[in-house]
């Protein structure tokens, strides 16, 4: 199960943890069946045969490291094996006896295994520190060896030399960009012999281009010459297009035909290597021979059957085959749309996080890429001469180190080679291939410094008393006037804001969007806070120091200056909206203003049509402001009819009335700010309960896991989890807590009553209730989310509410088929719930519909082999299809296109923009020698404006005709009832259905 956490993390559920945590020889049969089950989404594991990963389970060890943990250090004897399963460890390596000379020389990621030296007791080659809050996989020396002993033959392949049995190779089996478009050897060996399924497609796709456009397969004549049985480009795109839903794009169906092209299912008559939507003509491998026959009746009915399953097979691989037919073309060869998905490419690997986006554009147009075919193929020896960075785009190497072995291993997202090239020094360790079939993306020394070269000739700094206060980089995109414009890369946030003032165009309506102050607006919070930024704006607005010149100079130049100063506060307080309630300052501020502007107004006409629109934010501010003082809403979030009532967003300043319980079950009452901390939240309760002992705020969930929350936490009754519930006792009685009855949730379904209701109905009111918690979300609270909401002491209720459906939606899904005994039902349940989904994706609620699909993936419903064996084929094949869309290679692209192709309204799967908020914020300082890393904001308000994006246009209740039970289905569908402990959910699965023997 996919669980949304509040706290962006990969860690999986605790309970989890708990079956790690216990010997071996105490775990049960259902405690190894919950290890295996996540040890199987961890990449490192994915090569292990069953036999062996069910041997880690029973003796594998959970271990979390916080941030600057030595693990082991270069010299220890090692005592055991470890795999990485969340965060990151630096691999630091030191010429002399003392650690304090160490270098790091990589980063290990998740899924890399290290620690093999303990087969024969040699001393650890590195030392290991966590980088970040880490999870590891260990097991214990005495279990790895019996685990080589055992299954030698199957390790030996899989770990890293001298102890696996991979091959020496040479440089010679390199394939570069060069080799891959020239080398006529390259060409044959690149196109042997197809591998089964694609050649299976190239067949089905064929059949039916013959059973439903036979005129596209034909001899055709060009210049003369007669070429036999075959397609134009163009052609081929048109149709496949119009297949499926699947096929997103032109530029994505030129990648799926690329596929095809690469396995030599598809050839180009003159043996081109790149597919192109041209008039150029390809020939099937089937029409190679002469007199081939044409697909019989039968065939043609087989290859309709399998043709969707097929599509989406390339539909999947398609993007990848784009994207390597694309970086083999010579760097002046890539057209515009080629540079941007190139691009695009580069901003999701992880080792390019710290460079801005216009080095990243100028990656895109000198990336090479490069291809090796066999284990163990050398790709530079430490000592040599460093010529080249690189990227690792799919598979692993090994870093060696002379005298010490293998210190680490990288995957793909890293990157190694840089430090020679920076410092001009040989190479500090040799580069081992791990795996077959590995690939590259290379940064050649001279396009490496050209670049860097033209990054600093580009770049201004400008200093204040020898301090550099602001950072630009000059756009290789001049403005609309035909003058150089400047990007910010970080600055002061005075220096910041007084740039976008400068330049801020003013030849359009301060209505109208301006990315650059946009990016400001949106993201000021987190490095200048409103109490700040209020009275810069005013000294700008009415005390800017006027340049020497004449008198009409002048007054130009201070009208300018207070109509930018207007504008700026205009949109700030546009984007703001409800949040300047709770500031007083703020109000004044405004209040202020509008009274300079409405005086001034009659003196400079220029500054008149700013009037109506101040005015109006003024006076809605300050009437809603002074309402506040007289009324204070309560809100009640336990389990009641609030869910019915339309929703309105939850403020700061409104209150709540919690429930907190006590050990013995019993509850108190408390009304507390909604953004209240954890430790007022205690506070409140010991007065309730009129006690002086000290009081620890705890997290219940239904599987008796505790959370004891922090006494700095904003916003706690927010968080829980589904079923959970906050508990107040005394330290020492934490360990007799347990969780009350109602937390296990239902114990019979309710399929009796939603499987009379229809599909699209359910799906409907879904979306209109997901559209009622998505509207309420303000676009700050991801910042909160991201940066810390008690870095602002506010609350993330709203969005935490949001996250929460998507939970409680996935695990309605699991607790129904888990709670229906009948396979028959089961049988119906799955069907119904893929109608659903596909209605959600008709409506754009995606939120929902990868809920739901997630929830059909779930471990306890995935299991049920019985159940999926009787789903339809036509079911399963729409479930393929909308598994295909969570497909997360390439991070998410195939979700990406979806999206990009929908207009608003769009319901969107939230947790993977906060992944992309999260991820963006891990790796990138906030700061960068004392001055806010501008590149890093403008990256996360990107972000946010795609969620903008989604609401620009409001939701259409009238997209579904009511029936006449919607009063029914609309309480249904707000009142879901789950079993949110993994644990349960798992033994109801096995009940169900045993395990095979």
């Amino acid at each position: 199960m996919v669980a949304v956490q509040t706290s962006p993390n990969w860690s999986p559920l605790a309970e989890w943890i708990c079956c790690l945590d216990k010997r071996p020889s105490e775990r049960s049969g259902e405690d190894v069946d919950i290890i295996l089950t996540r040890l199987r989404e961890v990449k490192a594991f994915h090569r292990f045969p069953p036999p062996l990963l069910l041997q880690i389970c029973t003796c594998a060890f959970y271990e979390c490291l916080e941030k600057d943990i030595t693990l082991f250090r270069q010299g220890d004897i090692g005592t055991s094996w470890y795999a990485v399963l969340s965060g990151s460890l630096d691999v630091k390596v030191s010429e002399t006896a003392n650690h304090q000379d160490a270098v790091t020389i990589c980063t290990l990621g998740i899924g890399t295994a290290f620690g093999e030296s303990i087969l024969d007791n040699t001393p650890r080659h590195a030392t290991i520190v966590s980088r970040e809050t880490s999870e590891l996989l260990r097991i214990e020396q005495r279990e790895f060896k019996g685990l080589w002993e055992k299954y030698r033959q199957s390790l030996a392949g899989l770990l890293a030399p001298p102890y696996g049995t991979m091959e020496s190779g040479s440089n010679n089996d390199r394939l570069t960009d060069k080799d891959n478009m020239n080398s006529d050897s390259a060409n044959k060996a690149h196109n042997k012999i197809p591998s089964e399924k694609l050649h299976r497609a190239g067949k089905v796709l064929r059949n039916a281009i013959l059973s439903r456009a036979p005129h596209m397969i034909r001899d055709r004549k060009y210049h003369l010459k007669t070429y036999r049985q075959c397609c134009v480009g163009t052609e081929l795109v048109d149709w496949l297009v119009l297949q499926s839903a699947c096929v997103l794009t032109r530029s994505h169906a030129v990648g799926m035909w690329q596929a095809l092209l690469e396995e030599g299912v598809l050839n180009h008559v003159d043996q081109e290597l790149g597919f192109q939507d041209k008039y150029l003509f390809y020939r099937f491998l089937d029409d190679e021979e002469e007199d081939t026959p044409l697909p019989s009746e039968e065939e043609k009915r087989e290859s309709e059957e399998e043709l969707p399953e097929n599509i989406l097979l390339l539909a999947q691989i398609g993007p990848d085959a784009l994207l390597r037919m694309i970086l083999r073309k010579s760097p002046g060869q890539r057209t515009g749309d080629d540079l941007e998905i190139i691009y695009d490419e580069l901003l999701h690997i992880k080792a390019l996080t710290y460079l801005s986006n216009t080095v990243k554009r100028e990656l895109a147009s000198a990336v090479i890429f490069e291809s090796h075919a066999k284990a163990g193929t050398v790709l530079f020896n430490q000592g040599e001469e460093g010529t080249s960075w690189y990227i690792i785009q799919k598979g692993s190497v090994n870093v060696v180190i002379y005298g010490k072995g293998v210190v680490c291993t990288l995957h793909a997202g890293d990157d190694f080679g840089k430090l020679a090239l920076v410092t001009d020094s040989p190479r500090a360790a040799s580069i081992v291939l791990r795996e077959d079939n590995c690939h590259f993306l290379r940064v050649d020394k001279e396009d490496f410094n050209r670049i860097l070269r033209d990054v600093e000739a580009n770049t201004v700094r400008l200093k204040e008393h020898e301090q550099a206060v602001l950072v630009l980089e000059k756009s290789p995109r001049a403005s609309n006037q035909g003058n150089i414009k400047y990007t910010v890369i970080s600055g002061t946030p005075e220096k910041i804001l007084e740039h976008f003032l400068e330049a801020m165009r003013m030849d359009i309506h301060h209505g109208e969007p301006d990315p650059a102050v946009d990016d400001f607006v949106l993201m000021h919070g987190v490095f200048m806070p409103n109490s700040q930024l209020c009275p810069l704006l005013m000294a700008h607005t009415y005390h800017a120091t006027s340049p020497p010149g004449s008198e009409q100079e002048r007054l130009e130049y201070a009208l300018n200056s207070k109509r930018r100063a207007l504008i700026l506060a205009l949109r700030w307080a546009s984007t703001q909206t409800y949040l300047l309630q709770e500031e007083p300052a703020a109000i004044s501020f405004l209040e202020e203003l509008y009274g300079s502007l409405s005086n001034d107004s009659r003196i400079l006409r220029a500054l008149k049509d700013l009037v109506p629109d101040l005015e109006k934010i003024v006076t809605l501010h300050s009437e809603e402001a002074k309402s506040l003082k007289k009324k204070t809403l309560i809100r009640q979030f336990s389990d009641g009819e609030e869910r019915l009532q339309k929703k309105q967003p939850i403020r700061n300043h409104d209150d709540i009335l919690l429930k907190v319980y006590c050990g013995d079950h019993t509850y108190t009452t408390i009304r507390v700010c909604v953004a209240a901390t954890g430790r007022e939240v205690i506070s409140a309760v010991a007065d309730k309960l009129g006690t002086t002992d000290e009081l620890v705020l705890v997290h219940l969930s239904s599987a008796c896991e505790k959370q004891m929350l922090k006494p700095n936490d904003v916003s706690v009754f927010s968080t829980l989890s589904i079923n959970g519930r906050l508990f107040a006792c005394p330290r020492d009685q934490l360990s007799n807590l347990t969780p009350l009855p109602e937390q296990e949730g239902p114990s019979a379904g309710s399929m009796s009553t939603f499987e009379l209701m229809s599909s699209k109905d359910l799906a409907y009111q879904m979306t209109l209730y997901d559209w009622e918690l998505f509207s309420c979300v303000h676009e700050h609270e991801l910042l909160y989310l991201t940066f810390g909401r008690q870095c602002f002491r506010r609350t993330t209720a709203n969005l935490d509410l949001f996250l929460r459906r998507f939970n409680q939606v996935q695990l309605w899904v699991v607790t129904e088929v888990c709670l229906c005994s009948q396979l028959s039902k089961r049988v119906q349940l799955l069907k119904k719930f893929i109608k659903i989904a596909a209605h959600c994706r008709e409506f754009k609620n995606l939120n929902s519909f990868f809920a739901i699909i997630m929830g059909m993936s779930n471990p306890a419903v995935s299991r049920l082999s019985q159940t999926w064996e009787k789903l339809p084929t036509k079911f399963k094949k729409f479930y393929a299809e909308f598994e295909s869309m969570m497909d997360p290679s390439r991070n998410h692209r195939s979700y990406r296109l979806t999206v990009t192709k929908l207009e608003a309204p769009i319901i969107p799967f939230m947790p993977l923009l906060l992944k992309d908020m999260t991820f963006t914020n891990e790796g990138n300082k906030t700061f960068i020698d004392n001055m806010v890393n501008f590149e890093k904001m403008r990256i996360i308000a990107n972000t946010i404006r795609q969620v903008r994006h989604c609401r620009s246009l409001p939701f259409n209740p009238e997209i579904c005709q009511p029936n006449k039970n919607q009063a029914d289905v609309r309480s249904y569908v707000r009142k879901l009832s789950v079993i949110d402990n993994q644990r349960a959910l798992t033994q109801l699965s096995y009940r169900m259905e045993p395990r095979r023997t």
